[in-house]
């Protein structure tokens, strides 16, 4: 079966556009000042109150894939390399597209996708009036189309949620790269963007795709067999 291995980077509307109870919602539960300008960052976790600004695809088998981030004019380049396509285009565009290449494929690999990405690429596509050609929150103890490595890792929430393992876990452990720095991780993305840095951020999305790639690969023949029918 064809497969794909995708990731998305998202931030938070600034925080101005979101409306005043948005906003409340967001810091209601502060603790102290450094809480809430940490709270204030929470729309990037909401299709609500944020946006898709990254996404990165690739076929664990040829290497090669596709990386789309956020730009005010099209812009199609390939990667230093040559394995990946980069192109810089609006939200709209890029969900188009994605959903356009997803659909040749029948089985799609994320590490959480099923919980987070695959909703948040889903909302988003629909506030602009775009239909997902696939539906990446299917049935949860399925692993025939969508293989949710935090699922297997966690045997579908069998694991505590304080002790699954993030993607950088997963690959400490399993000798992996991980695509984690103390510069650039997921917390990080909403100040980069800010500060312009969005090339790392698209480099740093493909480099998750790649690591979540070879992590599938450790998993293959190892933790997916039980999982299957």
């Amino acid at each position: 079966m064809k497969t794909v291995v995708f990731d998305i980077e998202t931030v938070s509307f600034p925080w101005l556009e979101l409306d005043a109870l948005q906003r409340e919602r967001l810091t209601r539960w502060s603790e102290d000042h450094e809480d809430f300008l940490r709270r204030k960052e929470g729309g990037a976790l909401s299709p609500y109150m944020g946006k898709v600004i990254v996404i990165a695809m690739m076929n664990p088998e040829s290497g090669k894939g596709g990386v789309w981030y956020e730009a005010p004019e099209r812009n199609d380049a390939k990667s230093a390399d040559g394995l990946f396509d980069v192109v810089g285009c609006s939200e709209k565009e890029m969900l188009t597209e994605f959903w356009e290449k997803l659909s040749s494929y029948g089985r799609f690999v994320s590490f959480n996708g099923r919980a987070f990405d695959g909703p948040f690429l889903s909302v988003r596509s629909a506030v602009h009036g775009l239909l997902p050609s696939k539906n990446l929150s299917g049935y949860r103890y399925s692993m025939d189309s969508h293989v949710d490595l935090l699922e297997v890792l966690t045997f579908h929430g069998t694991v505590s949620r304080d002790q699954a393992p993030s993607l950088h876990s997963a690959c400490v452990a399993f000798g992996i790269p991980s695509p984690k720095t103390a510069e650039m991780h997921g917390y990080a993305v909403g100040d980069a963007y800010r500060e312009g840095r969005l090339a790392e951020v698209a480099d740093y999305c493909r480099k998750d795709v790649e690591a979540t790639a070879a992590l599938y690969r450790r998993l293959e023949s190892t933790l997916l067999p039980l999982f299957r029918k």
